[in-house]
């Protein structure tokens, strides 16, 4: 069960993410979605034609992977269960990632500072999520 929970602490925050980035796309038309889900700049990935579920299965994996090693990182200092280093951790992370956009035509301009500002709020709301669930969830085993 212990290791379900650290599983669960990725995919549940990665659902929550790219379910506001959705909604924030379909509302403003802004590409904050397709930016999560752009693998232009990597090499092998941007050759596949992967299906949208593909692609999120993809962020999910990448989501489960993170906070595996935020966790890992945090507990060297006994912070892996309070809320404020996951929204640091992953807002900053956020900010770095941003810069992916420059990559590829599908997504926002580098400058576009809506877009930068959904991604942002997008990611420190992951991060809230992912403090709050190791908070609740119990101490997962690595």
């Amino acid at each position: 069960m212990k290791r379900l929970s650290i599983v669960l602490t990725g995919i549940i925050p990665g659902i929550f993410l790219g379910l506001f980035l959705w909604l924030v796309q379909k509302i403003t038309a802004i590409k904050v979605y397709t930016l999560l889900m752009n693998v232009d700049y990597i090499p092998v990935l941007k050759e596949w034609n992967m299906h949208g579920l593909t692609e999120f299965l993809l962020h999910l994996v990448v989501s489960v992977i993170l906070v595996c090693v935020l966790y890992t990182i945090f507990k060297k200092w006994e912070m892996q269960y309070s809320v404020l280093p996951y929204i640091i951790a992953n807002t900053i992370i956020g900010l770095l990632l941003y810069g992916t956009t420059a990559l590829s035509s599908r997504t926002p301009d580098l400058i576009d500072l809506t877009a930068i500002f959904y991604w942002l709020v997008g990611h420190a709301l992951y991060g809230v999520v992912v403090g709050m669930l190791f908070r609740f969830l119990g101490r997962p085993t690595l």
